[in-house]
């Protein structure tokens, strides 16, 4: 445990605060949730949670930075009371999900969904915390509105009796929200298979295609960033503190595996429904070339016909008199028709 380091101080000023990048500092204290509201801290105060760990002596304090700001990461770089692997955590550029335990010391990042205009503009970024059993710190470097839902929800009285029960609630708005992403698709996946299952000559499979591309496209990326954090989860070597392993290793787990299994569940109905799309594509495609076919065999006798009446020859006969033509094509006709009878006794046709 690193001593030598000494916190900076936060600011004074609201202000000042947010402008450095904490952008809130609370005081949640679970006995009370049904009496009151997390209380702001006072920067003083703020400060002695990142020095000793001694405050609050009831409950327990969240700090929250925002990491683009170069003091605010100066401010997280000078917590004496955390790791060397864990400040790096927090002030880390990786996107990859991660979760460690030290002791009482548990720290790590998880993705969130970014705020986005559109759910289907929406990316997944990345936001990191430490906690021990009576301090959250946590850093983003872009707006994270999983945290901003756990944070009114705090304000709901809903406080959790740790930090690892807030990781936790942050936890469940992203497979909920991963849910609601993969029930718009399922639902995508409705309208498809309707026109699949009336395909007719009208339908577009192109269209069809594009929007079962979309699906798929959308579903792998969730699943790049869901199975990990899984996988993480599941992890038997993984060491989690008692007071946060029913939180992280119990309900976390079972909300993210609940996502992974409606993702995998969504995904092998996609590959059906792309199945049924490819044979759909391939009937209509035999279907064209059947026509095709049909319609240069039954050429083929007249063309050959008409070549054969093409030929600068002396001795042609129906040379002479008016009705030569006439003849020739009926002649064609005939012979079109044959060809159709015989197509049709062969059963060809």
């Amino acid at each position: 445990m690193p001593t030598a380091k000494t916190a900076i101080p936060l600011p004074s000023e609201v202000n000042n605060a947010l402008a450095d990048g904490l952008v809130w500092a609370i005081h949640c204290q679970p006995e009370n949730a049904s009496e009151n509201t997390p209380a702001k801290l006072s920067p003083e105060d703020a400060t002695r949670c990142l020095e000793d760990m001694s405050f609050p002596a009831d409950g327990w304090a969240w700090l929250h930075f925002d990491i683009v700001h170069t003091r605010s990461r100066a401010q997280v770089e000078a917590i004496p009371t955390l790791t060397e692997d864990a400040i790096q955590t927090l002030t880390s550029t990786d996107v990859g999900p991660r979760l460690e335990g030290d002791d009482d010391l548990v720290y790590g990042a998880l993705p969130a969904f970014d705020d986005a205009a559109s759910d289907d503009d929406r990316d997944v970024c990345v936001w990191r915390f430490a906690m021990r059993p009576n301090l959250l710190i946590t850093t983003r470097r872009h707006p994270v509105p999983a945290l901003g839902v756990v944070y009114r929800e705090l304000h709901r009285k809903k406080i959790p009796d740790n930090p690892a029960g807030l990781v936790d609630m942050a936890l469940l708005e992203f497979a909920d929200t991963a849910r609601r992403t993969l029930s718009r698709l399922d639902d995508q996946l409705d309208r498809a298979e309707d026109v699949l299952l009336l395909l007719d000559r009208d339908t577009d499979l192109g269209r069809m295609g594009g929007m079962l591309g979309q699906v798929r496209r959308r579903s792998t990326e969730l699943r790049r960033v869901i199975s990990p954090v899984n996988r993480i989860l599941h992890d038997e070597e993984l060491e989690i503190p008692e007071w946060a392993e029913d939180d992280l290793k119990d309900r976390s787990e079972r909300q993210i595996h609940g996502a992974l299994d409606d993702l995998l569940a969504l995904q092998d109905r996609a590959r059906s429904l792309q199945d049924e799309l490819t044979s759909g594509q391939a009937e209509e495609t035999n279907r064209r070339l059947y026509i095709v076919s049909v319609g240069t065999t039954l050429m083929l006798p007249a063309t050959f016909v008409t070549g054969f009446f093409g030929m600068n020859t002396a001795g042609m006969f129906l040379t002479s008199g008016e009705w030569g033509t006439v003849i020739a094509g009926g002649l064609c006709f005939l012979i079109m028709l044959g060809t159709w009878l015989v197509l049709k006794v062969t059963r060809l046709l």
